[in-house]
């Protein structure tokens, strides 16, 4: 079973999924098949003997551990897409969970910093230090692009034109797109490319972001740094680096931005996905009324 489990995980990777989805997805299989393996004797799972039963017996159980459906859901997908690929290598004839439906997931309202908590966070990093610069410049494009770290990871130098303001980058699926670069980030990111070199060593490629040792600087390695200045602003938990992306897409919505621009933006295949961030409060949607309307201000026209 392992053989196929490693199998599939470099197909996962040939296809663009992201580091971190890889490793979920990996995880959520061993686990299943760790569970399972108590219904096959010596517990050799054979894929030919999984049943939806299995599939609910594993499912209930971590619910009655608590699991929220939305890790529920993603658990059984994983379970679901290699079974997919499990038919289409021939390892066996039919899905074993085809038409299993999914767990209900809670409706999720993204996290976000307000404007002037994500200047707050912008304004940490010090500048008097090269790490700082890097930093900040990291940062700075994920809030004007709306960045995944996966995407600042694997950010090239070549994949940014500053002359233009636009950076071209590979999202999940490898899907290229190309966004805009705002003002500030363009001077954050000059900053740093003047100080670039003091990172060079042997081991440095052309990644945008370079490492202490410099190596390219990994998702996890961002994720890090990143988690240090958000833990001095965020309000309470649930707070993460992926709440700069959920910043920018709501930032730019609550000033009447298009939403399929920014599903565009985001890289998101499907505009349902981009609406969560239409949880903009009714205050914000009425200031862009009141700026954006010919009709809203009848006290000034009268």
């Amino acid at each position: 079973m392992k053989d196929k489990v490693t199998e599939y995980e470099k197909r996962l990777k040939a296809t663009g999924a992201s580091e971190h989805t890889v490793r979920a997805y990996i995880s959520d299989l061993n686990q299943f098949f760790d569970y399972i393996a108590r219904f096959f004797p010596a517990g050799d799972v054979e894929l030919q003997g999984v049943t939806k039963l299995m599939v609910r017996d594993f499912l209930r159980e971590l619910s009655q551990e608590n699991r929220c459906n939305k890790t529920l859901s993603r658990k059984m997908t994983a379970i679901n897409n290699f079974f997919l690929f499990a038919v289409r290598q021939k390892y066996i004839a039919i899905n074993p969970i085809s038409g299993m439906a999914m767990p209900k997931t809670e409706f999720f309202v993204p996290t976000y910093f307000t404007e002037k908590e994500m200047n707050t966070l912008l304004q940490i990093p010090d500048l008097q230090s090269k790490f700082g610069i890097r930093n900040r410049a990291m940062m700075e494009l994920m809030y004007s692009s709306g960045l995944r770290i996966s995407e600042v990871a694997g950010c090239r130098i070549g994949n940014l034109d500053l002359k233009k303001g636009v950076v071209k980058v590979l999202g999940k699926g490898n899907k290229e797109r190309i966004i805009p670069v705002g003002k500030v980030a363009i001077e954050s990111l000059k900053a740093y490319d003047k100080i670039r070199y003091k990172f060079l060593t042997k081991h440095s490629d052309d990644s945008l972001f370079l490492s202490k040792s410099g190596k390219p600087l990994q998702a996890d390695e961002i994720r890090a740094i990143l988690d240090r200045y958000i833990r001095l602003v965020a309000r309470t938990k649930g707070y993460s680096p992926h709440t700069i992306r959920h910043s920018f897409a709501t930032h730019l919505l609550s000033r009447g931005a298009d939403l399929r621009a920014i599903q565009e933006m985001l890289g998101h295949s499907n505009l349902a996905t981009t609406e969560k961030y239409t949880h903009v409060s009714h205050t914000d949607l009425l200031k862009v009324y009141r700026q954006a309307h010919p009709r809203s201000k009848e006290e000034e026209d009268k």
